[in-house]
C-alpha cells in the first residue's frame, strides 16, 4: 500500500517536473565544471622540468579556488533535491509509512536525480573538451590527451555527486520550511549561533598566520600544503559565517521596516537565512576570487617589463589561467542563481497566491523579493573580498592590492556578478507572475 502511495506521490506534474529538472541540471552543470578543472589541470602534474612546480603551485591555487566553490554548489544542488520532497514526505509518513522507509525514498529519489544530472555532466564535460584542449600553455596547446579524463576518474566524481545527494537527502529529512511570514507552521526561524561567527574569525586568522610563515615552508610539498589549506579553508568557513552574518543584518532590516516590501524581504532572510545565503554565495565566491585575480594581474603587470623569453610566457599563462578560473567562476554564479532563484519562487508558490489573493501588487512581491536577494548580496560581495585581501596580505603587501589594475579588476569582477544576479532577477520575474497567479 505504501508503495502505492509513493508511487503517485512520485509522479510529477507540470510543476513537478520543474521541480525535478533544478537539480538535475544544477548537477549536470556541477559535474561538468569539475571534470573541466581536473582535466586543464592534469597536464600541470605530468611536467618535470625546472619551472614545472610554479605551474604546478599556481594550478593548486586555481583548483581551490574552484572546486570549493563547486562543492557548495553541489551541496546546494542536493539539498535543492531534498527539499522538493518535504510536504509528499510529511503525507507518506502520516499515512503510516515507517521513517525507514521514508528514508529510503527520500535517499533514492535523490540518488536518482544526481546520478541523471552527473551523467549529463559527463557529457558535458566531453563537449567542453575539444575546446579546453585548444587552450595554450607554454606556448602550445594542451591537446585532447592532456585534458582528456581517465574512466576510473569520471566514474569516481559520478559516484562522489550521488553520494553527496544522498547524504544531503539524509540531512534534509531533519528540515521544515516554515513561510517567510511565519505564521504557515507556527514555527520559530531557525537559529544560529555566534559560534558560526568565532570559529570563521579563528579560521581566517589561522589563515592568515599560514600565508606569513610561507617563507619558511620546507618543501615543496609543505607549501601546497600550506596554500591549499589555507586558501581552501577560508573559502570554506564562508559558508559557515554568511548565514550569521546576513541573518544579523536582516533582523535590524525587520525592526526598520516601514514598507510592505521591506518587511516581506527582512522576514524571507530570517525564515532561512541558509538559504538567503545560497542566493548569493556564488557572488561571495566570486568576490573572493576577484582579489586573487586582481593581485595576480598586477604582478604580472608589474613584472612584465624587462624579462626574458620564460618568463614572458610565464606571465602569459598566468593570465590565461586568471582569465580560465574567472570565466569558471561565473558559470558557477550563473548556475547557482538561476537554480537557487527558481527554487526559491517554487518554495514559495503558496505563500505568493495567497498574496496575490489578498490583492498584493506582483510589483511589491518582486520588489520584496528583489530586496531580499540585493542586500545580502552587498553585505556579501564586500565582505569576502575585504577577507580575501586580509588573507593575502603577508604574502603581497598592501601595495600590491591597491595597485589600480588591481583595484579596477576587483571593481569590475564584482560588478559583473552583481549583474549577473540582477539577470537572474529579472530573468526569472515571469516565472514569480505566472506562480502568484496560477490560483486566480
Amino acid at each position: 500500500m505504501i508503495a502505492r502511495v509513493a508511487w503517485l506521490f512520485a509522479r510529477p506534474g507540470s510543476a513537478g517536473v520543474a521541480t525535478l529538472a533544478l537539480p538535475v541540471t544544477a548537477f549536470a552543470i556541477v559535474t561538468g565544471l569539475l571534470l573541466t578543472v581536473l582535466g586543464g589541470a592534469q597536464t600541470f602534474w605530468t611536467w618535470t622540468d625546472d619551472i614545472a612546480f610554479t605551474y604546478q603551485l599556481l594550478a593548486v591555487v586555481a583548483l581551490v579556488l574552484l572546486v570549493v566553490p563547486l562543492a557548495s554548489l553541489g551541496g546546494a544542488a542536493a539539498r535543492l533535491s531534498a527539499r522538493r520532497r518535504d510536504d509528499r514526505l510529511s503525507t507518506l509518513r502520516l499515512l503510516g509509512a515507517t521513517p525507514a522507509t521514508v528514508s529510503a525514498l527520500a535517499v533514492v529519489e535523490s540518488a536518482v536525480l544526481a546520478l541523471a544530472g552527473a551523467v549529463g555532466g559527463v557529457v558535458l564535460y566531453f563537449l567542453i573538451v575539444p575546446l579546453l584542449a585548444l587552450v595554450p600553455f607554454r606556448g602550445e596547446p594542451l591537446g585532447i590527451d592532456g585534458v582528456l579524463l581517465g574512466w576510473p576518474v569520471l566514474a569516481g566524481v559520478t559516484a562522489g555527486i550521488v553520494a553527496l545527494a544522498a547524504v544531503s537527502a539524509v540531512l534534509g529529512l531533519r528540515r521544515v520550511v516554515i513561510s517567510p511570514l511565519g505564521v504557515r507552521t507556527r514555527q520559530d526561524a531557525p537559529k544560529l549561533s555566534w559560534l558560526r561567527f568565532a570559529i570563521g574569525a579563528v579560521v581566517v586568522l589561522v589563515s592568515f598566520g599560514l600565508m606569513g610563515a610561507l617563507q619558511v615552508a620546507g618543501s615543496a610539498i609543505v607549501l601546497i600544503a600550506i596554500l591549499a589549506a589555507g586558501f581552501g579553508g577560508t573559502l570554506a568557513v564562508l559558508n559557515l559565517v554568511g548565514p550569521w552574518v546576513i541573518r544579523l543584518v536582516a533582523k535590524g532590516q525587520a525592526r526598520r521596516a516601514k514598507r510592505p516590501a521591506q518587511l516581506l524581504a527582512a522576514r524571507t532572510v530570517l525564515e532561512s537565512p541558509k538559504a538567503a545565503w545560497r542566493q548569493v554565495s556564488g557572488v561571495a565566491m566570486t568576490s573572493f576570487m576577484a582579489v586573487f585575480a586582481g593581485v595576480g594581474l598586477a604582478i604580472v603587470d608589474l613584472a612584465g617589463a624587462g624579462v626574458d623569453r620564460e618568463s614572458l610566457e610565464l606571465f602569459a599563462d598566468i593570465r590565461t589561467g586568471i582569465l580560465i578560473t574567472v570565466v569558471g567562476s561565473f558559470l558557477m554564479v550563473a548556475c547557482s542563481v538561476g537554480v537557487n532563484q527558481a527554487a526559491g519562487i517554487l518554495d514559495r508558490r503558496d505563500l505568493y497566491r495567497s498574496l496575490d489573493m489578498l490583492g498584493m501588487p506582483e510589483a511589491t512581491m518582486d520588489a520584496a523579493r528583489r530586496r531580499a536577494v540585493m542586500s545580502p548580496l552587498r553585505i556579501t560581495a564586500i565582505g569576502s573580498a575585504l577577507i580575501a585581501a586580509f588573507v593575502m596580505l603577508p604574502l603581497t603587501g598592501a601595495a600590491l592590492i591597491v595597485q589600480p589594475l588591481a583595484l579596477v579588476v576587483i571593481a569590475a569582477v564584482l560588478a559583473a556578478g552583481i549583474g549577473v544576479v540582477w539577470l537572474g532577477l529579472a530573468a526569472t520575474r515571469p516565472m514569480l507572475a505566472r506562480t502568484s497567479a496560477a490560483a486566480s
